[in-house]
C-alpha cells in the first residue's frame, strides 16, 4: 500500500471497485477469448459446432461430418477439417438446415449467449409449426379402439388405401 490509499475485500477479490460498469456484451467477448486456442492451434470443424452448440455433443458432430451433413464452404468435410473466421458452415440437424458464417473460433463449449457472438446466423426461419391438434389422439382411458375408431384413425393419418379398402400388401 505505497500510495496510502486503503483496500476493501471488493478489491482483494479482483473486483472493480470504481471501474465503469460492463455490460453483458464485453464479458461475453472476453469468455470467448478465454475458450479461443493458442497462437497458431486450429480448431476441427466438430469441436467448434459442438462448442457453439449447433450440436449437442461433439460425437454428434463427428458423425453428421462423416455422414456428409457438414459442409465448409460449400465442400463436404471430415471432422478434422480445420474451421477458420469467415468459413461458411451449413449443417443439416434435426430436419432443419442451419447456415453459420464463422466470427470467431473456440475450443471450449461456452454458453448459449457467448456461443451466438461467434457466428453469423444467416439460417432460413424454421418451418412453421401446425396449428391445428394431432389427429388421432385418444382420451385416457377409452379402452382399444374397435374397427371403426381404427380406420377413422388410419385415415386422419393419411395411412391406407385411397378408395377405403383394405390396404394390398
Amino acid at each position: 500500500m505505497a500510495s496510502g490509499t486503503q483496500r476493501n475485500a471488493d478489491d482483494e477479490a479482483g473486483h472493480e471497485v470504481d471501474g465503469p460498469l460492463t455490460d453483458g456484451s464485453t464479458d461475453a467477448v472476453a469468455v470467448a477469448k478465454a475458450a479461443a486456442p493458442s497462437n497458431g492451434e486450429t480448431v476441427r470443424v466438430d469441436s467448434w459446432i459442438w462448442s457453439v452448440r449447433l450440436v449437442k455433443t461433439r460425437s454428434m458432430g463427428a458423425t453428421a461430418c462423416r455422414g456428409g451433413h457438414v459442409r465448409v464452404n460449400g465442400e463436404r468435410v471430415k471432422p478434422a477439417y480445420a474451421v477458420r473466421v469467415g468459413d461458411e458452415v451449413r449443417l443439416r440437424h434435426a430436419d432443419r438446415e442451419r447456415v453459420v458464417i464463422v466470427k470467431r473460433v473456440i475450443r471450449k463449449r461456452v454458453g448459449a449467449p457467448v456461443a451466438a457472438e461467434c457466428y453469423v446466423d444467416n439460417s432460413p426461419p424454421p418451418p412453421p409449426r401446425e396449428a391445428v391438434a394431432p389427429a388421432g389422439i385418444r382420451d385416457r382411458g377409452a379402452g382399444r379402439p374397435t374397427k371403426r375408431d381404427r380406420r377413422e384413425l388410419e385415415r386422419l393419418r393419411g395411412l391406407g388405401s385411397p378408395d377405403g379398402g383394405p390396404k394390398a400388401p
